[in-house]
């Protein structure tokens, strides 16, 4: 009896021995990790984390950049060649204000607008005002509208040539982009597409729907947007000065390879005293200054 009860006993401990080990190894499974081990995963976790934040922060500058490119550009197309960085002509930075940014820009005083660079379709001049000056005409229509700075300016540049005895007048200054797109489609019908062309810009590539180029003649009106407003004194005083108030004679002689238009000597276009005056000491056009030279004019 008593040798039963032994092995009933020894029986019953082995059992108790093994439920404690099974106990022991679970309760080792399920214990924390020690500080060591909680270093390395929290190490390895932050990297996670950071690695995927800075994903995240990649693409967030990308799509900042790729915002201030549009912002930049500013819906400017162009289909001419040039380098990604302002230069000037002579290979130089250029520290004058000819950045790329203002370039592109179509609410810039400074924005490039020819045969190779474009307004954006939807473009539309928020400042538009009438300047006090006099005109070939009396009524107060779209073409007698400039934006406000050039306004300004032109006041100033028509005070300047009075005193200097010099009486000129506006002839034309802003078109709408539908304005512009009948004018050369007149024109076309005219003289032909490629004929028009060196002397009218496609609808979109006029600098007078910039609401910053005015086309001038003298009080009297003759020779108004003809060659031979060339020869006459009111020609011979904005050459020499309209640098001063911030225009610049856009279509100058001798450039008509690089500006694409012949020669417009009543053609004035309001870019800002800074880049006219860096123009005009240069002797170079718009597209000199930006180091936007178009390919036919290399």
């Amino acid at each position: 009896m008593n040798s039963k009860k032994g092995v009933v006993t020894a029986a019953m401990a082995l059992l108790l021995t093994a439920v404690l080990i099974a106990g022991c190894g679970k309760q080792a499974a399920d214990a924390p990790q020690t500080p060591a081990q909680n270093s390395t995963n929290t190490a390895a976790g932050a990297n996670n984390g950071a690695g995927d934040n800075a994903a995240n922060d990649t693409d967030t500058m990308d799509d900042q950049a790729t915002e201030g490119n549009n912002a930049a550009n500013g819906g400017i197309t162009g289909n001419g060649d040039s380098s990604d960085s302002a230069q000037a002509p002579d290979g130089s930075s250029d520290s004058s204000g000819g950045d790329r940014a203002a370039m592109g820009d179509p609410y810039s005083v400074a924005v490039l607008i020819n045969k190779q660079f474009a307004l954006p379709e939807d473009y539309e001049p928020k400042d538009l005002v009438y300047p006090d000056v006099r005109f070939t005409f009396k009524e107060k229509i779209e073409k007698r509208m400039m934006r406000k700075e050039a306004a300004k300016a032109l006041e100033e540049l028509f005070a300047g040539a009075e005193k200097d005895g010099i009486y000129l007048a506006g002839v034309s200054a802003y078109r709408s982009h539908k304005t512009q797109t009948a004018l050369f489609n007149r024109y076309v019908e005219k003289d032909g597409e490629e004929v028009a062309k060196t002397y009218s810009a496609v609808p979109g590539h006029s600098e007078h729907e910039t609401g910053l180029a005015i086309d001038v003649s003298g009080s009297d009106g003759k020779c108004a947007a003809e060659s031979c407003f060339g020869d006459t004194k009111e020609a011979a005083w904005l050459a020499d000065h309209a640098t001063e108030y911030g225009f610049i004679i856009r279509y100058p002689k001798g450039k008509e390879d690089i500006t694409g238009y012949k020669y417009e000597p009543w053609h004035l276009r309001y870019v800002g005293k800074e880049i006219a005056a860096d123009i005009g000491k240069r002797g170079i056009t718009l597209e000199e200054y930006y180091d936007a030279v178009p390919v036919s004019g290399q």
